[in-house]
């Protein structure tokens, strides 16, 4: 197999079944494997591909804005000369994990969760999936489930309702759904948006177009970086690559955690360093503050990345620009904006966000009981209150998503070693304490953010129920701490009951390590 293809039959009955065949779905799958070889399990993917954000998104320039070094599994080296990604690359990434780990076999592409039922009385979740091949509805039955379905809708992203936008005589696009046949070639093109998208899209597309524009509501922080680590290629020239890659993945989780704890400390400190390395790169006029200096301090929402200061070096060869305004309609030319201007266009880019999907948008019921997301408190950032046997992979927002995707992983092992050992068939997180909860899931202030908080679950202060952006603290906690907690209530099935865990002959000291 290639990496991408599809294996059997889903089986009837698995152990865990993990939901999305993305990075945290395949980062997950090998752990299992390595670490748990009689646990059998499976991965179900509503699309027809691998490779989750990377095999969906397909507009020019998409690329990683994290290194690839920390972005990477920590079981396979990321061996290319620069350290950004381009979606392609890291798509093949993907496969390459998949067909070099046999993870192959476990794929079941084409199968969209949409309802998972968990039984008490029996330990096991009943989970219902509609395949999209013969429009049939299965089910599975699985003692755990896991959800590696990221945080948006696959669907549809967010675009804003524009006045005007049915007389606009050219295209609008959203780069969620990049027509393959688009050539913005000689055409003068609009992006609207200020985040990570269009701080990509804009240079991607800046050679070709007559010119880009930026067009933003207000700036975002834009951080130029060097796309190749010297330090890091100097190390693998010096070391074997598995040791090299372990070096470069610490030096850059430190690098990362350092930079993000100095600009929180000291946040002015760290808006003079953003605003001059932008200097540097644009001409000595250019009104900096205006657009590239927000409101809000760095990291209240999460840093654009410009490799190689790739969105600059447009804007200083005039090939692109930046207008800070806000729109009053379309026209049948273009944008006319409160200003009093009219931006022309004959290709409108809505780089407007992301709509928010918790965990696939699945229905999930405890012993029929539905479960109202937003009631569920988080624990250790990888479970929820009052839902048994799940479990949850859920990136950084200040650091790079598969570091908390390899430590989630280690805790699930270990979590079912503990229970196999105990005889435990069913373990769920219970928060006794009223006042707990009620915090945001997220860290940011980003508006895609803000307007889905009342559908994803809440966090907590203190203890087990932050949502922590720290890798330091969370590998501590998901790959140190014992396994066992007093917020977690363990139990058994029936002794009647068919699906209690076969006990597992290994020791204390590997449960809790």
């Amino acid at each position: 197999m290639t990496g991408a293809e599809s294996a059997g039959t889903l089986p009837a009955e698995v152990d865990v079944l993990i939901v999305g065949a993305g990075i945290s779905g395949i980062g997950t799958a090998y752990h299992l494997k390595t670490k748990r070889p009689g646990t059998s399990f499976a991965i179900v993917e509503s699309r027809d591909a691998i490779g989750g954000t990377w095999d969906l998104f397909r507009y020019p320039g998409v690329r990683s804005d994290s290194d690839l070094y920390t972005l990477g599994f920590e079981f396979k080296p990321w061996t290319k000369k620069h350290a950004y990604g381009l979606g392609d690359e890291i798509l093949d990434y993907l496969r390459e994990a998949v067909q070099e780990n046999d993870l192959a076999r476990y794929l079941h592409l084409g199968h969209r969760v949409v309802g998972a039922r968990f039984s008490t009385g029996s330990g096991r979740w009943t989970v219902t999936l509609d395949r999209s091949g013969d429009a049939e509805t299965v089910t599975v039955s699985c003692r755990f489930l896991f959800s590696a379905t990221g945080y948006y809708d696959y669907e549809a992203g967010y675009t804003p309702e524009f006045e005007g936008s049915d007389d606009f005589r050219g295209q609008i696009v959203h780069p969620q759904h990049w027509p393959d046949d688009l050539d913005c070639a000689g055409k003068r093109v609009v992006v609207i948006g200020s985040g990570a998208t269009a701080v990509t899209l804009v240079p991607a597309i800046a050679d070709d177009a007559a010119h880009v524009t930026m067009l933003q509501r207000s700036p975002s922080y834009v951080l130029s970086w060097p796309r190749e680590n010297k330090l890091a290629n100097a190390v693998r020239r010096l070391l074997p690559e598995r040791a090299a890659y372990r070096t470069n993945r610490v030096l850059g989780v430190r690098l990362l955690h350092e930079m993000y704890r100095s600009a929180r400390r000291a946040p002015a400190l760290a808006r003079r360093v953003l605003s001059r390395r932008a200097a540097r790169s644009l001409p000595d006029d250019y009104p900096i503050d205006v657009h590239f200096g927000p409101s809000y301090d760095p990291w209240d929402q999460r840093l654009c990345v410009a490799p190689d200061a790739d969105l600059f070096d447009a804007i200083t060869r005039g090939d692109a620009s930046v207008v800070t305004d806000r729109i009053v309609r379309f026209t049948l030319a273009g944008i006319a904006l409160e200003s009093g201007r009219e931006l022309e266009a004959d290709v409108i880019v809505t780089a407007t966000g992301l709509a928010m999907l918790p965990f696939g948008g699945i229905d999930l019921e405890v012993d029929g009981r539905p479960i109202d997301l937003h009631e569920c408190i988080t624990y250790k950032a990888t479970m929820l209150t009052g839902v048994p046997n799940f479990a949850f992979a859920f990136g950084y927002t200040n650091s790079s998503w598969t570091l908390k995707v390899d430590l989630t992983g280690h805790h699930l092992c270990r979590l079912l070693d503990h229970m196999d050992h105990r005889g435990y068939a069913v373990v769920t997180p219970v928060c006794d304490d009223p006042t707990v909860g009620g915090g945001p899931f997220w860290n940011l202030t980003s508006n895609y953010l803000r307007r889905s908080e009342d559908v994803f679950p809440t966090s907590g202060a203190d203890g087990p129920w932050t949502m922590e952006q720290n890798y330091y603290l969370d590998r501590r906690r998901l790959r140190r701490d014992p396994v066992d907690h007093p917020a977690l209530r363990f139990s058994r099935v029936p002794a009647s009951s068919t699906a209690a865990p076969p006990r597992r002959d290994i020791s204390d000291q590997r449960a809790e390590a």
